[in-house]
């Protein structure tokens, strides 16, 4: 288990659904990963989208303070903004706290 996957940890869950409004969606989202993967306390990061313009980006933190660090950001405060005025039709945001984590290793897992 690397620490990434060590309890308890929290993921933030932002579900979303685009809009037709593309200009500047794709720099900012990637701005906005690179941003998050620098603050302290971050651990990782999924995101999927599907055609009908869907998505779901789940990162992980090891505290609240670091998601509300993370939150008040001065650059994810303008990516927020951004995306109320024109890339998002309507998101949620959960937090949830992990207590455990399973996992099964792939065939592939040299520890296996």
């Amino acid at each position: 288990m690397t620490d990434n996957q060590k309890s308890p940890r929290y993921a933030v869950i932002f579900r979303s659904r685009r809009t037709q409004d593309e200009a500047g969606y794709a720099e900012m989202a990637t701005r906005m990963e690179e941003q998050a993967r620098q603050q302290p306390g971050f651990l990782e990061l999924t995101s999927f989208r599907a055609p009908d313009g869907t998505g779901v980006t789940i990162s992980y933190w090891n505290s609240l303070e670091a998601i509300r660090a993370w939150k008040q950001h001065p650059e994810h405060i303008t990516a927020q903004q951004l995306g109320k005025d024109k890339w998002y039709a309507h998101y949620t945001v959960e937090i949830a706290k992990i207590e455990s984590v399973y996992h099964f290793p792939s065939p592939a897992d040299p520890g296996r």
